[in-house]
């Protein structure tokens, strides 16, 4: 009961209800939120703080930044849905809060596309090299059944372009990736396709900021060739997986482009089936099916494998000679 009473406590108050419904509505920034309410940042900072203390809303560290919204999965979440869906649609303060709300996603759209366009040509290269992004993202949709993404993983999220494709379909989905240009990217791409259940942190792929068996599905789109030590990433995407469920890898086959490395910073020319299959063994994952789409010059691999329930057999590990 204490719980609730800190929850009704905290949101009783008009500057914190205020906050609580622009969080309902969009992951924002201590400075986002100054710039709509019109008020100083200590005092905002203040009123953030008790949210977050009565667990009405969740704080994502970002580097220097940090971002708040509704919190999913604290005692008080419930109550602070419940509280913000009270609220007049013709509030006129909350009509004002929106207003200015979609001042500033307009003001990160704009941003996105500078720095998409300050980047487009190198994309559209990489592009042209392969098969083209929609026959890939069917092909996923084929190995990882809408129906059954349940919680949602995307590892290396970039402009979270998985996180749109399976959105719908997830009870919730989030996207980690240490660049944060390509997470204002995916905030904008998830804003513009109204997917509340979707959210995007900053993070690392070889210790991924979540809790050990958290997610139903783990997708890995165009990722693996960039990484050090791809193994450990499989490692850290088994780790995340509950029993029974899927991971789904696409990347490229072996090739001989040498000119990404130079030009895209590619580690890995591309990766073989038995070279996958060896690394989904040892995190102790079930390899399933593989798919090929064969592309010029670049084939591009679909790999997927399945975490074994809890009454199954581990898969036996297989060392590479």
């Amino acid at each position: 009961m204490e719980t609730l009473l800190q929850g009704m406590r905290a949101v009783a108050e008009p500057t914190r209800l205020r906050l609580l419904a622009l969080c309902a509505h969009a992951e924002l920034t201590v400075t986002e939120l100054t710039q709509i309410l019109g008020q100083s940042q200590p005092r905002v900072s203040r009123h953030l703080k008790l949210l977050v203390d009565a667990g009405l809303l969740d704080r994502f560290r970002e580097g220097t930044w940090a971002f708040y919204r509704m919190a999913e999965n604290q005692a008080c979440a419930t109550l602070g849905r419940t509280v913000v869906d009270l609220i007049p649609d013709d509030d006129p303060a909350l009509s004002l809060d929106l207003e200015r709300l979609e001042a500033v996603k307009t003001s990160r759209a704009e941003q996105a596309a500078d720095y998409f366009r300050l980047n487009a040509a190198r994309w559209d290269q990489m592009r042209s090299l392969y098969v083209d992004e929609s026959e890939i993202e069917s092909a996923m949709l084929a190995l990882l059944d809408p129906n059954d993404v349940g919680d949602l993983l995307d590892i290396g999220t970039g402009t979270g372009r998985m996180l749109v494709v399976y959105g719908e379909s997830a009870t919730r989905a989030v996207g980690i990736d240490q660049s944060r240009e390509m997470l204002s990217v995916a905030r904008v791409n998830l804003e513009k396709a109204g997917l509340r259940n979707c959210q995007v942190r900053l993070g690392d792929m070889y210790q991924l900021p979540i809790a050990s068996e958290s997610f139903d599905s783990v997708t890995i789109h165009q990722v693996l060739h960039y990484a050090d030590a791809p193994a450990d990433v499989i490692a850290e995407a088994a780790r995340a997986l509950r029993p029974g469920g899927r991971l789904v890898v696409a990347d490229f086959a072996p090739h001989r482009e040498e000119s990404l490395r130079e030009e895209h910073a590619h580690r890995r020319l591309g990766f073989s089936s038995d070279e996958l299959a060896n690394w989904l063994r040892r995190a102790n994952l079930i390899p399933e099916d593989t798919t090929y789409l064969r592309g010029d010059p670049l084939t591009v691999g679909l790999w997927a494998a399945r975490r074994p329930a809890n009454d199954e057999e581990q898969p036996k590990r297989r060392v590479s000679a």
